[in-house]
């Protein structure tokens, strides 16, 4: 049987009746037949679908490239206002709240610390609770599964819009045991009610829940982009692609004059479980080294649960930075993200240790151990607000 969403749940709960409210969606949030979550809302008997709220690449996605604003709109067929939160303004201001009785979240996260729709949620909590208005978080499966956590931790000092919380890269949490970890363990204190899904299972991939993919932002546009995305969105932080303009971004990653052959080799010879490195050469249409061609690899998963993309990247980074001239990596400077201080590689990274490991020439094991997740503390943290 399919996943039941959230949103599903509580439209049929009736908790929303009477009330007028906004909708933060994009084009991910639709439920097992496709059906949008501003249809559901807005054909929802007794409800009111006050307003619409877009994340990062806006409330269509049709914004290709990260870090491009999003205006604000109105939506033709429904006269609602549909506000961007990736604008002049990553929060909801109290205008834009004006006249709505709550908030409902509809959106899909891909399981990695990074990814800027948590953090979309974090600031309308924020919003609400100065507001007093109540918010559901409609929950959504996490598409990587919800046992697995790896990855270093965020540290205080190196928050940014990639990372407001000292969480694990890969968090293993849904969006709901998010927003209540946010808001419980943080101190947001809004009022809250996280809708549970019915028939998802910790153990869950995505393919596995009978809920459609769409892609939730541009550059994530399969389930095997999300396997490997909280390792490799690591190479955002650097001047090597990351594969954005080509159809396989985060699975493919290459710089101008590396040897893919010998570099993959290298890779192969680490021995790492779960994954191929195939060498590869690529072209980009956009972003970093549009129209040059690249050499590296192609991430290929044999087996997604023994795969763990953060040491996959490690292992990347080090090999490149020994391929590329003067055994130096390139790193992205800023400004990244609404961040124009800290280095992107570091708020990515959570901080500066993987970046002073790599340049002092350690080896991947070496990276690995001084980047590694203390999991005992994580999952202590994590265990106060799982709901599955």
């Amino acid at each position: 049987m399919p996943v039941t969403l959230g949103l599903t749940r509580l439209l049929a709960s009736g908790r929303l009746d009477g009330l007028r409210v906004g909708l933060v969606a994009n084009p991910s949030s639709v439920d097992t037949r496709f059906v949008h979550a501003v249809d559901q809302v807005d054909q929802a008997a007794g409800v009111t679908l006050g307003a619409i709220f877009g994340p990062q690449h806006g409330f269509h996605s049709n914004l290709q490239d990260n870090m491009i604003e999003t205006p604000h709109a109105e939506d033709p067929a429904r006269r609602v206002p549909v506000y961007s939160l990736y604008s002049e303004t990553r929060e909801p201001t109290e205008a834009m709240l004006e006249g709505l009785d709550a908030l409902v979240i509809d959106l899909q996260d891909v399981g990695t610390r990074v990814y800027t729709f948590i953090y979309t949620m974090a600031n309308c909590l924020k919003a609400a609770a100065r507001r007093g208005l109540p918010v559901f978080v409609c929950d959504r499966p996490n598409p990587i599964g919800g046992r697995v956590v790896e990855g270093p931790m965020l540290i205080p000092g190196y928050e940014s819009f990639v990372g407001l919380y000292p969480i694990a890269l890969r968090h293993g949490l849904t969006i709901a045991e998010l927003a209540r970890l946010f808001n419980e363990q943080f101190g947001i204190g809004a009022q809250l009610e996280a809708v549970t899904m019915q028939g998802w299972d910790r153990g869950q991939w995505w393919d596995a829940t009978g809920v459609p993919w769409v892609m939730p932002s541009p550059n994530m546009p399969t389930l095997e982009t999300a396997i490997v995305y909280p390792g490799m969105v690591l190479f955002e932080g650097t001047l090597l692609s990351e594969g954005r303009g080509t159809t396989r971004p985060f699975e493919l990653v290459g710089h101008p004059g590396v040897d893919a052959e010998r570099l993959a080799a290298r890779l192969n010879a680490h021995g790492l479980p779960g994954v191929h490195f195939r060498p590869a050469y690529f072209e980009p249409t956009f972003q970093k080294h549009a129209r040059v061609t690249c050499g590296g690899c192609q991430l290929h998963v044999t087996d997604r649960d023994r795969f763990r993309s953060v040491d996959a990247a490690i292992a990347l980074l080090c090999e490149f930075r020994d391929a590329l001239p003067g055994r130096q990596l390139p790193w992205r400077p800023p400004p990244y993200e609404y961040e124009y201080e800290k280095m992107p590689i570091d708020i990515l990274a959570g901080s500066d240790v993987l970046r002073t490991a790599v340049d002092a020439g350690a080896t991947p094991m070496e990276v690995s151990v001084a980047c590694r997740l203390d999991a005992s503390s994580f999952n202590a943290l994590r265990s106060s607000c799982l709901m599955y």
